[in-house]
């Protein structure tokens, strides 16, 4: 391995070590609580040095956000292009997007339950990323419905309606740990399926 490249390497090591500290401290703290000092201190860097990376936090936030989106947008982009029957990809598509929310519950956290709605730097890259995620969905809505599965003709209504259902769930059982839900699967099947009967044609 040459000079250049293992200092390429160095550097991408800290990156992730600073976004994975800001990560714990986004969950634990809260985003408006948490400093950059804070996040330095977690690392045993510097301030200074998590500037050689990140503009301000706010930007860390941004790159959080954008990983977050990429990652689940990837999972849905692969059951989109399924030809399987459409209702079964929307009902995969959904089980996956809680599915995502447990497995990375501090990304779904400080993506979808934490981070400010108004963050100036970062606004666009989150929104476009945001929307590569939710447009996923969005195209399974719409090929249920030009196969006359659902009832109903409204994309956007019938996905935002999804949306919120799924994301309800998600984040309850991401930040709610202690409530006694009922098994996890059985929960998560039974308001899949209430979502998808209730638009379903009959």
């Amino acid at each position: 391995m040459g000079v250049l490249e293992r200092r390429a390497r160095q550097k991408e090591g800290i990156r992730e070590e600073i976004l994975e500290a800001a990560r714990t401290l986004f969950v634990k703290e809260g985003y408006e609580s948490t400093s950059i000092r804070k996040i330095a201190e977690k690392i045993e860097y510097a301030p200074g040095t998590i500037y050689l990376y990140f503009r301000d936090k706010s930007e860390i936030l941004d790159r959080i956000c954008e990983e977050t989106f990429s990652r689940l947008a990837q999972k849905l982009a692969a059951i989109n292009r399924d030809q399987a029957a459409p209702l079964d990809c929307l009902r995969r598509g959904l089980r996956t997007y809680i599915q995502f929310a447990l497995d990375n519950p501090n990304h779904y956290i400080i993506t979808f339950v934490q981070a400010p709605g108004e963050v100036k730097s970062g606004e666009s890259i989150r929104c476009e990323a945001g929307a590569r995620c939710f447009n996923n969905l969005r195209q399974t809505v719409e090929r249920c419905i030009l196969a006359g599965l659902l009832n109903c003709t409204d994309v956007d209504e019938v996905a935002q309606a999804l949306w919120a259902g799924i994301h309800g769930l998600s984040s309850l059982l991401v930040t709610r740990t202690g409530f006694p839900f009922v098994e996890q699967n059985r929960l998560i099947d039974r308001v899949v399926e209430i979502q998808i009967e209730g638009i379903r044609a009959r």
